[in-house]
């Protein structure tokens, strides 16, 4: 979710600058745009009165630091001011293992809220939903923290509890959770069959070698037989590290841009492009998305429903499409500022909106109707026999149909889409071969 850009910018000394002297201007503020004094002075009027009159003494440094905490969390969600920690974790999530929750959490309306909770996790398992809003940490009122303080409150050692107090939509009163801390190893990829011929492809989140664990993904599957269709599963994807959804949009497209981005800074606007080259030749691909599915994740999503190269099916993204880049100000304390915004090939803005699927398909529970008591030709006494037909291996592919049809109806409907598909272009191979014969003959 977040662009590891580094710039070096002497910005700790520009804050205090603020506070002190009116006529300063800082990065590249020119003449017509002058800091604007009154509220400079404003701002050292409060400054002051807090350090005298406020109930308990507050020192210079960390009333600073609150200054400049609430001047990020002002700006969007996503920008915040990074102790060492915090970014020490930053990196430990993109690497893949961290002690924790397993939870991806953004700042909405002053409250915590659930992004996705991540595959495998103690939040996972405890039912953790997409959309959940975190009131409580123990007994510690979470409106008016900031996201850093949160997450720092949800780390800790492994085999700790924690309470927490969720709220959630269509639920009339909160409700308590109580989670035990582990250690997060966050499989990044993941494959299996669905049947003979139809692969499936689970990431979780983007991290730094997600591109080479999904080509290494297509090579295992192809090595067992030749691939007709793909579902690649992005849902509650919470995204990741950049390069890695161009990496892995690249091995399904021959080339091409997956994301551009625009911002301010000279070097925010970049033109991310796929190698030439599509690792699976054209197999249909059904991507699936959901709400859960954020930043990195819609990157792909949409790459591939731009260029035509996947049919997209779920439900809509969450919608962040903003860049943030790290800014050091020190050895120990750095900025996460949005920098840029992330746009499709075809200049969508995913921000705030989202990549909705071509075709909808709701989470729901379905069960298939009951057809064991219908008579068949071969329940009628003295039937012949089928001469060509594998029955066993028809009963094989509809107890999958139906397993999948009742735990996971959006990965069956993905399948079924894929077999269309499939069977769409068998037939259009076989009337150009006919067709090719035939100018074959006539000649």
């Amino acid at each position: 979710m977040t662009s590891l850009s580094f710039f070096r910018r002497s910005l700790g000394a520009t804050v205090i600058a603020l506070a002190v002297s009116a006529p300063t201007t800082v990065l590249g503020v020119d003449e017509a745009g002058k800091l604007p004094l009154e509220e400079l002075r404003t701002f050292a009027d409060v400054f002051n009165q807090i350090r005298i009159g406020y109930v308990e003494e507050v020192d210079d440094s960390t009333l600073l630091e609150y200054a400049i905490q609430g001047m990020l969390m002002g700006l969007d969600p996503h920008s915040v001011y990074m102790t060492k920690d915090a970014f020490d974790n930053l990196q430990s999530s993109t690497s893949g293992e961290f002690s924790g929750l397993g939870l991806e959490v953004g700042m909405e309306d002053g409250f915590v809220t659930v992004i996705s909770p991540i595959d495998g996790t103690p939040a996972a398992e405890a039912g953790l939903q997409t959309g959940d809003v975190i009131l409580k940490l123990d007994d510690v009122a979470i409106k008016g923290q900031s996201l850093n303080e949160a997450i720092e409150l949800m780390r800790g050692e492994k085999g700790t509890e924690i309470e927490l107090t969720i709220g959630r939509a269509g639920e009339s009163q909160p409700f308590t959770v109580k989670l035990i801390r582990d250690t997060i190893r966050v499989a990044s990829v993941r494959e299996r069959w669905l049947e003979p011929g139809y692969g499936y492809i689970r990431i979780a989140q983007f991290q730094k070698r997600t591109g080479e664990d999904v080509g290494k993904s297509l090579k295992k599957l192809e090595e067992k037989e030749t691939l007709k269709g793909l579902v690649l599963d992005l849902r509650n994807n919470p995204g990741g590290v950049l390069r890695a959804s161009v990496d892995v949009a690249g091995l399904f497209m021959d080339g091409g841009t997956v994301v551009y981005t625009e911002g301010r800074l000279d070097n925010s606007e970049v033109n991310y492009k796929a190698t030439p080259g599509d690792m699976t030749n054209g197999t249909p691909v059904v991507v699936l998305i959901n709400g859960g599915s954020a930043s990195a994740s819609e990157i792909v999503a949409g790459a591939l429903q731009d260029h035509g190269r996947a049919v997209l099916m779920g439900t809509k993204s969450f919608g962040k499409g903003s860049v943030q880049t790290i800014l050091p100000l020190s050895d120990s304390r750095a900025v996460k500022l949005t920098t840029a915004l992330y746009f499709t090939p075809n200049g969508r803005s995913i921000q705030a909106q989202g990549i909705a699927p071509d075709i909808l398909v709701e989470r729901a529970k379905v069960t298939a109707y009951d057809n064991s008591r219908r008579m068949t030709e071969a329940d009628l006494a003295g039937h012949l026999d089928n001469a060509g037909g594998n029955k066993e291996t028809a009963e094989s592919t509809r107890e999958t149909a139906s397993a999948l049809l009742g735990t996971d109806n959006q990965l069956y409907e993905a399948l079924t889409l894929l077999k269309g598909l499939n069977i769409l272009q068998a037939g259009a191979r076989k009337e150009t071969a006919l067709a090719e014969e035939a100018t074959a003959a006539e000649g």
